[in-house]
């Protein structure tokens, strides 16, 4: 039976100033298979501690029933250096090795063993057998493999092996560890698709509760039957039903009832101010003295119509004031690029590369691209792909060869280097644009990415999502022949990326994409070029 669930109750967490979790309130049932969505530096890292008792809250509570068992799985291994692959599966596996060592003392004493210690030995056995205590490690084994480590040599020191097989090994001894309950943080890193397809297919079987962080989109829809998305901004936590797609869907209504209900103030307000002018011009053709043949009644009903218009203004000015202090803003339009084509008659070829090659790192003997043309270059890592994405940008020069590119560029990189941590957000979206930089915010918030309290924050104390919002912003701001895309869906929430994958289809202007994200290379069409480790091949899709 599946018992373990999860309740947060007004959970507040803060490191020093900074808020990470304010007044968190959800429910995990039992079975959910559940995913936390949010950019990075969000707080979902912080929220999976929480859950598995490695933070606790300043407010609120936190509580986990799972009676089978907590298995974690952090981002990164905690072990003394000359750790071995055997200690990081103990350590991975310490609840399981801890109820074995019990067993083997109760065993030591069974000799002298009184009723009630008979008894407490069964149930520490029946614990064990349900836990699978006695296939364990054959399910890291099997695990590995699934993971694509076969045959690891445990006695094989931790500092052998890369950042991404030790990160496999730690979720192959979670996994094995078979509880009731997996908190997983991003579980899908370092995976190729073989790896994380058995990954899915191992979740989606599990029996228990999952909770896991992750970017991955598709795996989000192929494994969640919950979303919960940790709001950045405003520190909070909302639950959605029916896996990715509910998800979507749901953010689709909010932006769509959101739209109305701008559609609505906007009426509303244009109704109050013509009340408000059409009564004015009422009341200044209402006689401010009457005639002396006037009867007191005719001044009476003078009277009473000038009091009525007057009323009629004050409650229309007040619902117009009313109305502008709280007015229901319009959600942001979508992101969309802007390409700069007045040069696209003059030569038909938009990028062209001839006999490019920078030492042993790149090689490219032709590459030809037309105006609109896609290109999405894959390779394994090390292989070359930023390096020749700088080269086309001009950034890098190449040892021999030819590059013939447009005027306007627009580059996003996978890393964008953090040159001055003390400048504030609108100073540093404003870089290097014509006037004043005060000029560019009202640009900058009408996409949606950051908040006007935002635009003074020193953008070294803003997470790594939000630093990569600034470069989207200025991405999708300045037009662009051509785009030059360096894993573009890095540290973005999963909605934005989503409109940034819709963004892209809309361009009318040529891309150079490199990305892992399986969605978008589910989703690209056009030319791909292959870029092994010593050489290059370029072919068409």
């Amino acid at each position: 039976m599946r018992t373990a669930h999860i309740q947060l109750s007004d959970v507040t967490k803060h490191y020093g100033d900074h808020v990470v979790l304010d007044q968190v309130s959800f429910t995990v049932k039992a079975g959910e298979k559940v995913g936390v969505i949010g950019e990075n530096g969000a707080g979902k890292t912080t929220l999976l501690r929480l859950m598995a008792g490695l933070e606790s809250p300043d407010n609120g509570t936190v509580a986990v029933t799972a009676p089978g068992g907590v298995g974690h799985l952090a981002q990164t291994l905690d072990l003394p250096a000359g750790a071995t692959v055997a200690d990081a599966i103990d350590h991975v596996l310490a609840g399981l090795r801890d109820l074995e060592a019990r067993i083997h003392r109760a065993e030591a004493a069974l000799a002298g063993a009184s009723p009630a210690d008979l008894a407490a030995y069964g149930d520490l056995l029946a614990e064990f057998e349900a836990r699978g205590g006695y296939t364990a490690d054959t399910r890291v084994d099997l695990a590995l493999h699934g993971l694509g480590l076969p045959a690891l040599d445990r006695a094989r020191p931790l500092a052998t092996l890369s950042g991404g097989e030790r990160s496999r090994l730690a979720l192959a001894a979670t996994l094995a560890s078979a509880p009731e309950l997996l908190l997983l943080d991003e579980p899908g890193n370092d995976l190729d698709d073989d790896a994380i397809a058995w990954l899915e297919e191992h979740l989606r079987t599990h029996p228990g509760t999952v909770v896991m962080t992750t970017h991955d989109r598709v795996f989000l829809d192929r494994v969640t039957s919950t979303v919960l998305e940790v709001d950045h901004d405003r520190r909070k936590v909302a639950r959605y039903g029916n896996g990715y797609a509910g998800y979507l869907a749901a953010k689709a209504a909010d932006r769509a009832r959101r739209l109305q209900e701008h559609e609505a103030w906007k009426a509303d307000l244009a109704r109050q101010e013509r009340l408000a002018a059409t009564n004015s011009v009422r009341l200044t053709a209402i006689p401010r003295k009457l005639p002396r043949g006037f009867s007191g009644a005719g001044a009476f009903r003078a009277r009473s119509r000038a009091h009525g218009a007057m009323s009629r203004i004050r409650n229309a000015r007040e619902n117009v004031r009313r109305l502008t202090d709280d007015p229901a803003l319009r959600p942001p339009d979508p992101l969309r690029f802007m390409a700069d084509m007045d040069t696209a008659s003059e030569s038909p070829v938009a990028l062209e590369l001839t006999g490019v090659r920078l030492g042993d790192r790149v090689h490219v003997p032709s590459l030809r691209l037309a105006h609109g043309e896609r290109l999405l270059v894959t390779g394994p890592n090390g292989a070359g792909k930023t390096t020749l994405l700088d080269i086309i940008a001009g950034t890098l020069r190449p040892d021999h060869g030819t590059v013939v590119r447009p005027a306007a560029i627009g580059y996003l990189r996978q890393e964008e280097p953090l040159l001055h941590p003390d400048r504030p957000v609108l100073r540093a979206f404003a870089e290097g644009r014509p006037g004043e930089q005060e000029e560019h915010a009202e640009t900058l918030l009408a996409l949606g990415l950051f908040h006007p309290s935002d635009l003074t924050k020193p953008v070294g104390t803003l997470s790594t999502g939000q630093r990569r919002r600034i470069a989207l912003a200025r991405l999708v701001t300045a037009p662009a022949d051509l785009l030059l895309l360096d894993e573009p869906t890095n540290h973005l929430a999963p909605a934005l990326v989503e409109e940034l994958e819709e963004a892209l289809h809309a361009y009318t202007g040529t891309v150079v994409i490199v990305t892992h994200d399986r969605g978008l290379r589910a989703a690209f069409e056009g030319t791909h070029l292959t870029l092994p480790a010593a050489a290059v091949h370029h072919q068409a899709a």
